[in-house]
């Protein structure tokens, strides 16, 4: 699967450049075209009606991709929940759990009185890490996220839901549209999956209401599909913890030999950033995509460690692993959102809302 994972995202980014390669765009060209057809006409019932949406009594910013993972769509919720938070505003976040092997209708996984009801195995990672950087906010999972709205307008008093990866649910009707897109290949190579990573076709931008740019070096950016348009970039934290908590400078790593890894959907990024910081990287890890820590995983990671000094990962893989599976120490490092012009792209959600 990791091999596949590989090849599909040097197809997206580079092209094909072998013969084989070339054979399997010709193959995979007709099933992107149905995907993108058979969610180009999902959408277009909703357009007209024939689906119906739930509309909500409360304002719903939906935090969204056009593009498959990896754009960093959880530092961007989380700067959306602390930033109304600042405001006075009551905010829920509503996530699918992805990921998780919750198998019920709805998941409470923090009411917001700051203890965690589900852990990642069952809720999935991205919920849980939300919950444990936000410990006053409500975090609701369920698939169909018409449930979880309806309970917080039943049973929480809420201001403002922030819905995490759903510029594709179109089951419930949002306030504002907010789409993610990377910089560097702000619509990959154009198709939908299983050719490109797209999700759906590039017109569907046209019903989003802001886009923001991540992995930017730019400071703004000309407007895309005729939408606002905004830029940002991600920043690793200055501290690292392990697993137990205990927090350090992330300069107390440099000069040890670390065996990097990540689930996440593009570790790339990761692994580089851990190098600009200086740190010595003897081996990087990239696995799926949320990642199961299974016996196999975890010891794979262990035989890697044996000649170095110590693991580091992601917050979010953090959420899926306990002190007591390494004898080597295992660091996590957080991950954050730097918006550019956040003051202006602030005040554009709230003209929206």
């Amino acid at each position: 699967m990791e091999r596949l994972a590989t090849i599909h995202r040097r197809l997206v980014t580079r092209g094909a450049t072998t013969a084989a390669e070339k054979l399997l765009v010709v193959l995979l060209w007709p099933l992107a075209v149905l995907y993108g057809t058979i969610n180009w006409l999902r959408g277009w019932c909703y357009d007209l009606g024939v689906l119906s949406a739930y509309r909500s009594r409360l304002p719903i910013i939906s935090v969204g991709n056009l593009a498959v993972g990896g754009l960093g769509k959880t530092p961007v919720v989380d700067w959306l929940v602390k930033y109304f938070a600042r405001q006075g505003k009551r905010v829920a976040i509503v996530s699918r759990g992805y990921g998780g092997n919750f198998t019920g209708e709805l998941g409470v996984v923090s009411t917001g009185d700051g203890q965690l009801q589900l852990e990642a195995a069952v809720a999935g990672d991205e919920p849980v890490l939300l919950a444990r950087r936000n410990p006053q906010v409500p975090v609701l999972i369920a698939r169909k996220r018409k449930l979880a709205i309806q309970e917080l307008e039943r049973a929480y008093e809420v201001d403002l839901v922030v819905m995490d990866d759903a510029f594709q649910h179109r089951q419930v009707a949002r306030t504002v549209d907010l789409v993610l897109l990377d910089a560097t290949r702000p619509l990959g190579n154009g198709w939908p999956l299983p050719l490109g990573n797209l999700r759906e076709f590039p017109r569907a931008l046209q019903r989003a209401d802001l886009l923001l740019l991540t992995r930017s070096q730019a400071t703004s950016a000309e407007p895309l599909a005729g939408k606002p348009t905004f830029t940002s970039c991600h920043q690793l934290a200055d501290q690292v913890s392990d697993l137990t908590g205990c927090a350090r400078q992330v300069t107390a790593l440099t000069g040890m030999k670390l065996v990097a890894f990540a689930g996440i959907a593009n570790p790339d990024p990761f692994f580089a950033a851990l190098t600009e910081l200086g740190l010595t990287l003897v081996e990087q890890i990239a696995l799926a995509d949320h990642a199961e820590y299974s016996p196999a995983v975890l010891q794979r990671l262990r035989r890697a460690v044996a000649d170095a000094d110590a693991l580091i990962t992601t917050e979010k893989d953090a959420v899926k692993l306990t002190a007591n599976m390494f004898e080597t120490p295992c660091y996590q490092i957080s991950l954050t959102i730097n918006i550019e012009n956040s003051e202006a792209f602030a005040h554009q959600l709230c003209t929206l809302i």
